[in-house]
């Protein structure tokens, strides 16, 4: 198992931790799959009200997918099949609240998480940051994601710029995407306390107000994440540059933390 489900009944609180530390909690075909079916079982578990969604160990929360996952892809430039678009939980129905906690690096596939939640507590040595363009990819579910969670030249800038930036836990704080800071060893406690006060809360009304707060952007994210595919089959590099590209990161200089 690469998910770990800890439920507390005293409290209605679980915590779903992506548990691969060694491959920096990136994401396989299994890991997707146990996602999907964690948040549709949370869906019935009435002693869950809150979930806390987190990585082990302090390097990475997510790195996204994992480079060694091989999916096939058809030939249409207008179809694509990504192994992350059911990993949230929205994606699954679930509409009990779900907090991040970030520890660690959070790049790349880690948005279609992040972009799921409801709010985001951070670690102060965590950082955030888009690989796709310096690897010859289209960010399009991971920007559009961000864009609905920060300022759009923030977005724009961290989709943009690759490995080349980091955007600091501190920045990120500044600009909206992250709604507390915690020291690293703070982090797990303090996303469990705001947990905490949403299960304390009657269930049916929170459920109800994250459902309301999303429909008030859900259609124009419907939208913008149709027109993925397409731009993903369009602009992404030839499978092998990508890999020529990445192997050769090791050359590239060490990113600028803003």
């Amino acid at each position: 198992m690469t998910v770990r489900v800890e439920r507390d009944k005293a409290s209605g609180v679980a915590v779903v931790t992506l548990d691969r530390e060694r491959r920096h909690n990136a994401i396989d075909l299994a890991t997707a799959a146990e996602l999907a079916s964690v948040w549709r079982e949370l869906r019935f578990a009435e002693d869950v009200r809150a979930v806390v969604l987190t990585g082990a160990g302090r390097a990475a929360f997510c790195t996204g997918v994992d480079r060694g996952v091989e999916v096939p892809q058809p030939s249409s430039p207008y179809s694509v099949d990504d192994p992350l678009v059911a990993i949230g939980p929205k994606a699954n129905d679930l509409w009990k609240p779900v907090i991040a906690a970030v520890n660690g690096m959070a790049c790349g596939g880690a948005f279609y998480l992040l972009g799921e939640s409801e709010f985001i507590v951070s670690s102060r040595a965590a950082t955030y940051f888009d690989p796709h363009t310096t690897y010859g990819m289209v960010s399009a579910y991971e920007a559009v994601y961000m864009a609905q969670r920060m300022p759009f030249g923030e977005a724009a800038r961290m989709s943009l710029m690759g490995t080349a930036e980091r955007l600091s836990a501190r920045r990120a704080y500044e600009i909206g995407l992250v709604s507390e800071l915690a020291e690293p060893d703070e982090l797990l406690p303090a996303a469990l306390r705001a947990a905490g006060t949403l299960a304390g809360c009657p269930t049916e009304a929170v459920q109800g107000t994250v459902r309301a707060l999303w429909s008030a952007k859900q259609a124009a994210l419907h939208q913008a994440l149709a027109q993925a595919p397409a731009l993903i089959s369009l602009g992404n590099l030839a499978p092998e540059r990508q890999a020529e590209l990445f192997t050769g990161r090791r050359a590239a200089p060490e990113p600028r933390i803003r």
